[in-house]
């Protein structure tokens, strides 16, 4: 990895009184040719806006943070900004005589309001005045535009008096983030003083409940309409589910309802232990990073963390390949662990926010969040679990530190009773992982606890992915821990190999439960007759756990099936079941898809493989989800005819007769 640089000055990078007497200078020798003075100045700042990005793309390249970068940016960018507006006002506008309706205040707001730009980021600007728009005034606003424009910048821009930001921030939460985030630039410092007392106090004041609910709406809305997962393998790195969004949304949170500015502040909240806090600061830079490598590769815009992409992002960030681990592969499972990491700290953040609420004297960050009282809480027959609003939750650490084994039957009881974990209680598990050893691996009790949920779970693709979340599953299950985040590098593949897992693991559980009856009427209908049940979700469970593996991925999967079955105290039947399960996984689609179904030499190939009618049904299940859960689009009625041809096939072959028509 590259080295991490000292930070630069801004003043070596862009001189913003050097740059001042240069547009001064021309101005001056260009006197009385408006059209020249203006050609002049938009070349001098073109200059030193290239200049500045150059160099923050060359400190990028040579191991700079993206907190660094994104700083620096915003820096050079303040001084072009406001290296223009002097121009405007002094040089092209000059008010000889101000009115007191002449004032003028420029602000950055929105990404740019807080420092963190990426090379091509559109930038926001408010232009407050203290009354309505003057001649003089609009005459300099749309000079700095154009001019802005000219320089290449995509600008948002609004122009209005603290009146109208106040009115329009009650009315509308998008407007109140930007005006939380507003940076004064230049200009009348009352004006910004102004709107900056107005909007704690008319705004702010009060408000936290609503502000914190449309936040973590606007949340919600937005991973639905960009994947939910965050384990797409093309993510966005700005939008997408665990992606720099989120991560703003905790900051705007934080800084509605605290004196931050910065994420190297959550240190003064006691938001999160210090562990977390570390992890916090280190998701934004390497977010950040990531996204102004995006933009200077592609030279626009691209939030996107494409196929194509991929494997020059890596290398710009110093990932090399290493064993059998292609160095995009690498770089791609950190992007996924970052973005895991991203949702464990939202709901550790949620956890805090809640506690302090219910609090008999709410006070600090939580005091805000809606709801007027304590939710009720039951209490459960599991010792130290309790339902509290709706939600399973602990009395404290304690119930893990006592019995580890706890960390195990959390997961299954809000299972059985079809509850989400508290946030207090998902945070309690993150920061007591540690508690599970080899000892808890082996335990009797764990282990039931753990196949009982698997096997049997009501909604096992919900509760196992949130225990993948928590870092539980692959804590408890190593083999399962090999797999998480980690991603191949190929357009087939929608999702990360632990996340496809879950997947299929969660679309057998439903056609357990007869939900995809009209989708897979073959498979659902067979599952009655499977004698070994467990046997078949521990194969789909560990069926890819052999990728990157030594001797292949089928014999890899089937050493790793072994170790986790033989752990989890698996009968030696079961064992070997299993793991012939997960070495032969691809076989019946490769016949299927590969082969003529309806050569009776492939039926009977096919069949001296599987040997017997349990495995048939076992690998028919198998495969349907396995290819289901490759992503959207993958499956389709084809497949599904050449399965239901080759399993009727060889039913037959083992019947002795010809196959049924399911």
């Amino acid at each position: 990895m590259p080295r991490r640089l000292r930070p630069t000055p801004l003043e070596h990078v862009v001189d913003g009184h050097a740059l001042r007497a240069r547009l001064s200078a021309a101005a001056l020798d260009l006197i009385g040719d408006e059209a020249a003075q203006r050609t002049r100045a938009i070349e001098i700042l073109k200059q030193a806006l290239f200049r500045g990005r150059m160099i923050a793309k060359e400190r990028l390249e040579n191991g700079a943070g993206g907190l660094e970068t994104a700083r620096l940016l915003s820096g050079v960018t303040d001084e072009v900004i406001t290296a223009l507006y002097d121009f405007t006002t002094v040089h092209v506008f000059r008010a000889r005589n101000p009115t007191e309706g002449e004032r003028l205040c420029l602000l950055a707001v929105g990404g740019y309001g807080r420092r963190t730009l990426a090379p091509f980021s559109d930038i926001d600007l408010l232009f407050l005045r203290p009354y309505k728009v003057t001649p003089h005034v609009e005459s300099v606003i749309e000079y700095m535009l154009y001019a802005l424009w000219d320089l290449g910048f995509k600008v948002g821009h609004a122009s209005r008096t603290v009146e109208e930001c106040v009115r329009l921030s009650r009315e509308d939460f998008t407007i109140r983030t930007t005006i939380l985030e507003a940076r004064r630039l230049t200009g009348d410092e009352r004006l910004g003083d102004d709107l900056k007392r107005r909007f704690r106090d008319d705004v702010m004041k009060g408000t936290g409940a609503q502000f914190v609910a449309a936040k973590l709406k606007e949340r919600d809305d937005r991973q639905a309409r960009a994947g939910a997962s965050r384990y797409m393998v093309e993510p966005n790195v700005k939008e997408g589910k665990g992606g720099l969004r989120d991560l703003h949304t905790l900051m705007w949170i934080a800084e509605y309802l605290h004196p931050v500015d910065r994420p190297e502040d959550v240190f003064k909240l006691e938001v999160f232990d210090r562990r977390e806090a570390k992890g916090f600061i280190r998701a934004f830079d390497f977010l950040h990073a990531v996204r102004a490598h995006l933009h200077f590769t592609t030279g626009r815009p691209e939030e996107r963390l494409t196929f194509d992409l991929q494997p020059e992002i890596a290398r710009r960030m110093g990932y090399g390949d290493r064993g059998d681990a292609p160095a995009v592969e690498r770089f791609m499972r950190r992007y996924f662990l970052v973005a895991k990491e991203v949702g464990a700290l939202t709901r550790a953040f949620s956890a805090k926010l809640e506690a302090e609420h219910f609090k008999h004297e709410p006070k600090g960050i939580s005091r805000f969040l809606p709801g007027g009282g304590r939710p009720k809480r039951k209490a459960l027959d599991v010792s130290g679990f309790y339902e509290d609003g709706g939600r399973l939750n602990i009395a404290g650490p304690e119930v893990f530190e006592n019995d580890p084994v706890n960390l195990i039957r959390l997961f299954k009881t809000a299972d059985e009773r079809d509850l989400d974990l508290h946030p207090d209680a998902f945070t309690a598990v993150t920061r007591n992982l540690n508690l599970i050893t080899s000892k808890v691996r082996r335990d009797s009790h764990a282990t039931k606890a753990f196949l009982d949920l698997l096997a049997r779970g009501k909604r096992s693709y919900r509760t196992l992915t949130l225990m993948n979340d928590a870092g539980v599953l692959g804590r408890f299950i190593p083999e399962f821990g090999r797999i998480v985040a980690q991603m191949q590098f190929n357009m087939y593949h929608s999702y990360t190999v632990d996340e496809h897992t879950l997947r299929a693991v969660g679309l057998i559980g439903d056609m357990v439960a007869g939900r995809l009856v009209d989708d897979h009427p073959l498979a659902v209908s067979i599952l009655p007759l499977i004698e070994d049940r467990e046997a078949l979700f521990l194969a789909m469970l560990l069926h890819d756990t052999g990728k990157g593996g030594v001797g292949g991925q089928e014999k890899a999967g089937a050493r790793s099936a072994r170790s986790a079955c033989e752990r989890l105290g698996v009968d030696r039947l079961k064992v070997e079941l299993v793991a012939w399960l997960v070495e032969n996984h691809l076989v019946m689609s490769d016949f299927a898809q590969k082969r003529d179904v309806a050569d009776p030499s492939t039926v009977a190939a096919f069949a001296r493989i599987v040997e017997n009618p349990e495995r048939l049904r076992l690998l028919l299940v198998i495969t349907v989800a396995d290819i289901r859960a490759v992503g959207p689009g993958v499956w389709n009625g084809w497949k599904g005819q050449l399965l239901r041809e080759l399993y009727n096939a060889t039913e037959a072959v083992f019947r002795g007769g010809r196959g049924s028509d399911a």
